[in-house]
């Protein structure tokens, strides 16, 4: 039953992929899907973005208490997109199904993916917002879908709102039919096995993914842990904003406590309640148990404190479209914060940011897009060196933009792909490489740019040194290059070139004692 769920899941991810409109779905993987029980517990889930994955349950989750399951019926399709529900920005659109089996609700099928563009201020990674109203059309929990009948009038409102209508639509449809073969998928497993043992099985894998978390917590020795860090700022400020991470261990119980972080920041480096607390999930599960399936039954040893006010639970018009960075950085800290503990099961300091390159601008086809999160180095470990070139660990199973498809379909060309030698931070082991990619664009756009951790590079571990911090030069024809890390819709002309150079990992162990 275990595996049956998984594999539901798995053929959602595949017909998400297969119908999607935008290359950031159905090539960069910019999306995630589950099939949940009826109190909005994972019972499986394909690869996708855990930093989604874990929000999904806890959107369905918060629409429950919101709106009680009674106004759920067969057939329907819901929508939802605001970051106070779901966590992150508002281009994250999660779309979920209920699941009636014999008139009884059984179960959710839910998937969450990127949308370009949902009417921001202005086309692309708005970096420079200060409420969730610049940041686009904000969708509470809807039914777009009822009984089987799409509401077009929803529909037709999203597509409205949206720069890419077309885009938007198709993607949205994608989600539907992704949820749709969730539910079939779902009744198929029952009609299989008989809703009796599929509830029994659900109640035993549940039992064992909470055994195996308390046996495993239990094996940390008992203490508090702690770990701060920051980023360079919010995009809007020149303030730095602070992470402060305390671990408690009690026997077989975990706490995270993220009391003494930066309040609520201006800019957008905000994340909902529900996002948090996937990624501080995530943290967990690279520490606990990291090779066995999630389900239900996971987490439940773990307690989390996030103050409200902070930029990790922020008030309801608070921007969340950079929800990303501060997230990242706290899933590290935890990770730091118990390496005194657990040496062999931690990691040195990380790739550090999405590092995103945008540009807009209009060709002979309309309006474009071309927009792309880039990899860098992972921190070494007791007993190997990082990977290089990879996305950070938030975005799972996301994908690089293929060359050839980017140069396709945008007018841009890319002059320059490869590792960044010499990134990775030196120890006894050493931390991957990031990348270096330079971009000519080929038609008057407008260029958006979010580099973080510039002055805070990922750092080593145990006598590790830290990886070389992220570099970016614009050059524009007749031009000297310029130092440029974060801006937002800043006119270039044909011809400019973009260097960009991604971060290292960092080293782990003393460099004098490195093995070959």
């Amino acid at each position: 039953v275990r595996n049956a769920f998984i594999s539901g899941a798995e053929q959602m991810r595949r017909n998400l992929y297969r119908s999607s409109f935008s290359p950031v779905i159905y090539e960069m993987k910019d999306c995630s899907v589950g099939i949940f029980n009826a109190e909005g517990d994972l019972l499986g889930q394909a690869p996708g973005l855990p930093f989604f994955l874990g929000s999904l349950g806890g959107t369905i989750r918060a629409v429950i208490a919101q709106k009680n399951v009674d106004i759920f019926h067969a057939d329907d399709i819901w929508i939802v997109n605001d970051s106070t529900i779901c966590g992150s920005h508002l281009n994250d659109i999660t779309v979920f199904a209920p699941i009636f089996v014999r008139n009884k609700l059984r179960g959710f099928a839910g998937a969450k993916a990127h949308c370009n563009d949902v009417g921001a201020k202005d086309p692309g990674y708005v970096g420079d917002t200060t409420d969730i109203f610049q940041e686009g059309l904000r969708i509470g929990p809807t039914r777009i879908v009822d009984s089987g009948k799409m509401d077009k009038q929803i529909m037709d409102l999203i597509a409205l709102n949206s720069r890419f209508p077309i885009a938007i639509v198709g993607d949205l449809m994608a989600e539907f039919t992704a949820c749709r073969t969730g539910v079939e998928c779902f009744k198929s497993i029952v009609d299989r096995y008989g809703w009796i043992q599929v509830s029994m099985s659900i109640d035993e894998i549940f039992r064992q993914a909470e055994e195996l978390d308390r046996e495993s917590v239990r094996l940390i020795p008992n203490g508090e842990y702690s770990s701060e860090g920051s980023l360079d700022n919010d995009g809007v400020t020149t303030e730095p904003v602070n992470v402060k991470v305390t671990v408690r261990i009690n026997n077989d119980e975990m706490e995270v406590d993220l009391t003494g972080s930066s309040s609520q920041c201006t800019g957008s480096v905000n994340s909902g309640l529900v996002q948090t607390r996937s990624a501080i999930e995530q943290a967990f599960k690279f520490l606990v148990n990291p090779s066995i399936a999630v389900s239900g039954g996971n987490f439940r040893n773990l307690r989390t404190i996030v103050p409200k006010g902070t930029c990790f639970n922020p008030n309801e018009t608070a921007p969340c479209l950079h929800y990303g960075p501060h997230l990242m950085l706290a899933m590290d800290l935890i990770i730091r914060a118990l390496s005194s503990a657990i040496p062999d099961r931690t990691a040195a300091g990380h790739v550090g940011d999405s590092w995103n390159v945008t540009l807009v601008g209009e060709d002979e086809n309309g309006l474009f897009l071309s927009g792309e999160s880039l990899v860098g180095g992972w921190g070494a470990y007791q007993g190997g060196d990082g990977e290089s070139a990879l996305i950070h660990s938030a975005a799972g199973d996301f994908k690089n933009f293929p060359i050839e498809t980017q140069e396709q379909r945008y007018p841009l060309r890319i002059l320059k792909y490869g590792l960044r030698e010499g990134s990775g931070g030196i120890g006894s082991w050493v931390g991957g490489k990031g990348i270096v990619k330079e971009y000519e664009v080929l038609s008057p756009c407008r260029l958006q740019l979010w580099f973080e951790r510039v002055g805070t590079p990922s750092w080593g571990l145990f006598g590790g040194r830290d990886g070389a911090p992220p570099d970016v030069s614009v050059t524009i024809p007749g031009k000297k290059p310029k130092k440029i890390y974060k801006v937002n819709a800043m006119p270039i002309p044909v011809g400019t070139k973009i260097l960009v150079k991604t971060g290292g990992g960092g080293g782990w162990g003393n460099p004098e004692e490195n093995i070959d």
